[in-house]
């Protein structure tokens, strides 16, 4: 579907110059001379590498249509991790890279998560937006730190270190943002 070079949003996939590129980040320019463009970040979804493209609106790019489909996390082996179709059962391995390695650690057994296929080839997956996992250490509370909104350092049973309040403390639940690693809330369960 062609669209115009000014429609680009970030998370959309794209046909440029024969490969398909994710918008990682786009950024609206009009300089004093000439027209206005898009500044658009690209990531190349076949070996990952990234390029700035400008798009004015006046271009016109072929959007990729993607299928979307529910898989549940079986489990994962080394470099590999095992994905189950929701309807057909049938099971799929991706490697680390095509998941993406920032993601990873976020895999949970028996979590849904939505594959993105191009031409009946995984291109991306797509976790849930929020996770919840346990704090497994968390630094000690500096006292006085009260005059800015101050976090802590803190540890999650993934690996993952991200900051935290200063009232949760090892053992609590917390809800994490999997886009950035933020954390979000303490769970309610």
């Amino acid at each position: 579907m062609k669209i115009n070079g000014n429609a680009i949003r970030p998370g959309m996939v794209i046909e440029h110059q024969g490969r398909l590129w994710r918008a990682v980040k786009i950024q609206h320019t009009q300089p004093g001379k000439g027209g206005a463009y898009l500044q658009v970040e690209l990531k190349d979804l076949q070996s990952g590498t990234k390029t700035n493209e400008r798009f004015r609106s006046s271009e016109t790019v072929e959007r990729a249509t993607l299928e979307q489909r529910d898989f549940n996390y079986l489990y994962g082996d080394g470099n590999t991790f095992t994905f189950m179709d929701n309807e057909t059962y049938e099971q799929i391995e991706l490697s680390a890279e095509a998941i993406g390695e920032d993601q990873v650690p976020y895999l949970q057994e028996g979590m849904t998560v939505t594959i993105e296929s191009h031409e009946s080839n995984p291109i991306g997956v797509q976790l849930p937006s929020t996770v919840v996992l346990e704090i497994v250490e968390a630094d000690a509370v500096v006292k006085g730190q009260t005059a800015s909104s101050s976090y802590k350092p803190a540890t999650l049973e993934n690996g993952v270190r991200t900051l935290v309040p200063p009232h949760i403390a090892s053992g609590t639940r917390v809800v994490i943002n999997t886009d950035d690693g933020s954390y979000v809330e303490r769970a309610k369960d």
